[in-house]
């Protein structure tokens, strides 16, 4: 099976995908996590240092940042209670 190359440039991943790719090692890939409703608040919170530490650690292990993770976990946490 075939792996992906890095591709640094647009034109590199156009060539690429013009060839034939039905031998690709699709294992390989990861899901991509998107983002698509505008983020047009802000909150300010204070967490104590382990809580931000333990947050931070946790982002790190789901392999995302820690702001996204906390984000997330509200929007968990919140379409719970809404179900």
């Amino acid at each position: 099976m075939k792996h992906v190359p890095k591709l640094k440039t647009d034109a590199e991943a156009e060539a690429f995908l013009e060839k034939d790719l039905s031998g690709l090692d699709f294992s390989q890939f990861k899901p991509a996590r998107f983002e698509f409703q505008a983020k047009d608040a802000q909150i300010n919170m204070r967490l104590p240092s382990k809580l931000l530490a333990a947050v931070k650690a946790s982002a790190k292990s789901s392999g995302i940042p820690y702001q996204r993770f906390i984000r997330e976990t509200l929007e968990q946490a919140v379409g719970k209670k809404r179900a």
